[in-house]
């Protein structure tokens, strides 16, 4: 089997629906999140958080197939390919990121009066996070 259909069958990415339809525990950890303009706790749920891991380590494994395949001298096509399929992985993941930093922080933020703030943080890391 060559490479390209081994990563296709094993290290294929979830489709949006089952992104979509992830319901999200009301089980909480917290974790700090530090910048340079403030410090503030950040509670997410102990699912969210796993879907979320276990989507980036399956990503991992896709780039670990993708330098086999280079290594094994794979077609440029399906290289190309499954580097696309990386991506779209990796974008799904920054939207399930996104919101639940919209739902969670920004909504929190708005509760506790500190919303500019929260808001200012975003917009800098989306300069930094889109072309």
């Amino acid at each position: 089997m060559n490479g390209a259909n081994r990563l296709n069958k094993e290290q294929s990415p979830q489709s949006e629906e089952s992104i979509v339809s992830d319901d999200v525990k009301h089980n909480h950890a917290e974790h700090v999140h530090t910048t340079d303009t403030s410090i503030h706790p950040h509670v997410h749920s102990q699912e969210s958080l796993r879907k979320i891991v276990n989507r980036l380590s399956r990503i991992e494994g896709h780039v670990r197939g993708i330098k086999t395949m280079v290594q094994q001298s794979s077609p440029c096509p399906d290289v190309l390919l499954q580097i696309a399929a990386v991506r779209g992985a990796l974008d799904k993941v920054a939207r399930i990121v996104l919101d639940e930093h919209l739902t969670e922080c920004i909504a929190r933020a708005s509760k506790e009066g500190n919303i500019e703030a929260e808001i200012e943080q975003l917009k800098a890391a989306l300069d930094r996070f889109l072309p």
